[in-house]
């Protein structure tokens, strides 16, 4: 019987340590700021898409007016009429 008492003793320190030791310094992405860095801007002509630029100008093959460069992703999708 005193072993039994002796381990449960033993068991629920453990497990109290551990319990302590967690909550000492918890790590939460609620604690520490992100900074979200704001999205980079390229140019892009509509006849070359391979000419890139980070400023607006003209393209350096054709002469057009770069515009800015959209991700397919975020381009909303077009409602089909039946």
């Amino acid at each position: 019987m005193k072993k039994l008492m002796l381990m449960a003793a033993a068991i629920l320190f453990s497990a109290a340590t551990v319990f302590a030791a967690s909550s000492i310094n918890p790590v939460s992405d609620t604690t520490q700021t992100k900074k979200v860095k704001p999205a980079k801007v390229q140019y892009t002509c509509t006849m070359h898409p391979e000419v890139l630029s980070d400023k607006p100008g003209k393209c350096p093959k054709c002469g057009m007016t770069l515009v800015k460069k959209t991700d397919a992703k975020k381009k909303p999708a077009e409602k089909m009429k039946m």
